[in-house]
């Protein structure tokens, strides 16, 4: 039978486990976050500007557009507004970009905020 000495050894031995491995992610993020952040903001914004052309110009279904995406881009999620015709296609936690369809232009990305 283990002690109220061995499980509080226990507990603090799994407190310090889950700090460092709060410590190591949140140095990964540091090193390489912003980086992953602006590709992740082209790759995301590329992918809304194809899919949205795919969808609303060249008439195929979202589902079929996502077969286009790149190597490279399987953790891009495509979603489509078919009211306002555009695309918006994500990274969770890192970008997100949305293409709409205007008539006599295609599709154009909305403005990004930096």
């Amino acid at each position: 039978m283990a002690t109220a000495k061995t499980r509080s050894r226990k507990s603090r031995l799994w407190l310090w486990l889950v700090l460092l491995v709060v410590a190591l992610l949140g140095a990964a993020w540091l090193a390489w976050g912003e980086g992953l952040r602006k590709t992740g903001g082209v790759g995301s914004a590329y992918a809304a500007r194809v899919a949205c052309s795919c969808r609303f110009v060249a008439g195929r279904s979202l589902e079929d557009c996502a077969k286009d995406k790149l190597e490279g881009m399987e953790l891009i999620s495509l979603s489509e507004d078919a009211a306002t015709k555009s695309v918006t296609a994500s990274i969770p936690l890192v970008a997100s970009d949305t293409a709409s369809y205007r008539e006599g232009y295609g599709c154009i990305l909305q403005e990004w905020r930096g």
